[in-house]
Order: C-alpha cells, then sequence, then structure tokens
C-alpha cells in the first residue's frame, strides 16, 4: 500500500469518527472539499460507500464499520509508537485516556497524580467516569479501571489498589421506621437505593454471603441512580439502604449520620485494576502512569 493511501485511510477515521466532514477538516486542518474527495475516492478503490449522508446527518456504513474497527487499532498503536519516541527527551510527554469508575477515580488515581504530575509537568491525563465497561481499543482509551476479574482475557492487568471493604448502610430516621436486619434475609423487608450499570442496563446486585458462599443479591428499593455520590446523600436523607464502599461511608458512620448493617455478611470486593492492550511501543508518559498506580502491599 502506498503512502497517500494510508494518508487517505487515517482521514477516513477522522471523518467518521467527527461524522462531520467541517470538524474533520477543523480537526486535520485541510479543506473541507479536500477531505469529500478522498473518501470519494477510497470508496472508488473500494467499490463500497463506506459513509451514509443525508443532508442533516452521516454515519458509516456496515462496510465503513468493518473498516474503522480495523483501522482504529492499527493507528493507535502507531500514535503509540510515534509517542515513545519522547522517551529520547528529558521528560515524558503526552496524553493519557483512562475511563474508570467513579469511586477508583477518586480514592486512586486522583491522589496518585500528586506523586506523577508535580515532576511530569508534560503529561497529561484525562479521565471519563464509566461505569460501563468500555472497549479501550474501541473507543481510544489508553487504559481503563475495573474491579478484578471484570477484564477481558486478553487484556494486561495490573492491580492498583487493596481489596474494598463493603457497607451496607441507613440513617437513624430510616431505622426509627424499619427494624434494623439480622440476616440476609431480611433484606426484601427494606427499601434499597440502587446503582444502575450502563453496560447491562440493570442494577447492581449487592454481593452478600449465604451458608459460607458468596451470592449476589437484588435488593428492589424507590431509587436508582448512576452515581455514588448520589446514592450516598440518598441515604443520609432517610430514603433506604445503601450498598457503598466502606471509605466513603465511615465519616458518616463514625458522625452517627449513618449506621452498618449486616457487616459480617458483607465481604470485600476484589481490588480495582489497570487493564490496557498489549503494546510494543508504550510511550514513557504512560509506563510512568502505570508504575505510579501499581499496588505494592
Amino acid at each position: 500500500m502506498r503512502r497517500d493511501e494510508i494518508a487517505d485511510l487515517a482521514a477516513f477515521v477522522v471523518v467518521a469518527e467527527e461524522r462531520s466532514f467541517t470538524k474533520a477538516a477543523q480537526r486535520l486542518g485541510m479543506a473541507q472539499s479536500a477531505l469529500s474527495q478522498i473518501v470519494r475516492r477510497i470508496e472508488e478503490r473500494l467499490g463500497m460507500r463506506l459513509l451514509s449522508r443525508t443532508t442533516r446527518s452521516m454515519a458509516p456504513t456496515e462496510a465503513g464499520e468493518r473498516l474503522i474497527a480495523t483501522l482504529g487499532p492499527m493507528l493507535h498503536d502507531l500514535d503509540a509508537a510515534i509517542a515513545s519516541l519522547g522517551e529520547l527527551r528529558d521528560r515524558p510527554t503526552g496524553t493519557i485516556r483512562i475511563t474508570t469508575v467513579e469511586h477508583a477515580a477518586k480514592t486512586i488515581i486522583v491522589p496518585a497524580m500528586k506523586r506523577l504530575l508535580p515532576d511530569n509537568p508534560d503529561i497529561a491525563v484525562d479521565l471519563t467516569v464509566d461505569y460501563g465497561l468500555a472497549d479501550v481499543v474501541a473507543d481510544r482509551f489508553d487504559a481503563g479501571v475495573r474491579l478484578g476479574g471484570e477484564m477481558a482475557k486478553d487484556m494486561i492487568a495490573v492491580r492498583i489498589g487493596p481489596d474494598i471493604p463493603m457497607a451496607i448502610v441507613g440513617s437513624p430516621d430510616y431505622f426509627r421506621t424499619h427494624a434494623v436486619p439480622s440476616s440476609p434475609a431480611q433484606l426484601t423487608d427494606h427499601r434499597a437505593i440502587n446503582l444502575r450499570l450502563p453496560t447491562s442496563g440493570t442494577l447492581n446486585k449487592w454481593r452478600l454471603m449465604r451458608g459460607g458462599r458468596e451470592t449476589r443479591v437484588k435488593v428492589d428499593g424507590p431509587l436508582v441512580f448512576n452515581t455514588i455520590d448520589l446514592i450516598l446523600d440518598a441515604a443520609l436523607d432517610g430514603h433506604g439502604l445503601a450498598y457503598l464502599p466502606l471509605d466513603q461511608v465511615q465519616y458518616h458512620l463514625d458522625g452517627g449520620r449513618l449506621v452498618r448493617v449486616l457487616s459480617r455478611f458483607t465481604p470485600d470486593l476484589p481490588g480495582y485494576h489497570l487493564y490496557y492492550p498489549h503494546r510494543r511501543h508504550a510511550s514513557s508518559a504512560f509506563t510512568h502512569f502505570v508504575e505510579t498506580l501499581r499496588f505494592r502491599a
């Protein structure tokens, strides 16, 4: 394949990502008409349409989607290989894009930046909080953060935190009208404040111990959120029981604003891991980021 054909394909990927010739032209610093000619040239060469266009919108066709799925990882590796040349400089440089859940961002990643960023002023970290299990390759993230055991098998996984103690809590006001549960079976008599998982659209099941074995329990309730901060606020307001990391509720337990129940039935969750695809040319910035987060017991 000639170099101009490779450049054409890279330009097509930008157009498909932006879903707009105007935005893609601005991003690439070239004329919109030139981009349109490039896409037309690729379509003629392949003998099929890659983009479906109307006066109001544009989206990849099935053939376009398949081409993007193939080209995206290749271009990402090319970007990484070029970024790795930064190792020849005195200081690592580059932007690291991470998808993570809220709790890991607050308790692990943001605190770790105090160790990473002051000595590496040319590194930037772009965090996206998302409870969905993002495809880090397709979505062009450098890495993701999830609980141990939730990563795809073909990913490199680096442990970045200890196991996570969990707590089931409710406010004193809530327990004035609801009996304190003494076993997981009694949760059916209680109102729960739930977390919705965007990937499946289902509610997060609570991990509990029953008969010496861990099981996942669905607890019904009047409120559902997609952020643990709102779940905590609702629990403090007396709307029901919440299943949250202990470190997020300890302050309120100490102050008597929340009461913990069923502690002996609530196992720790496996610790967070950073996951990412194998790269032959990891940038110096990414290597610094990984080593800063790596958990050392």
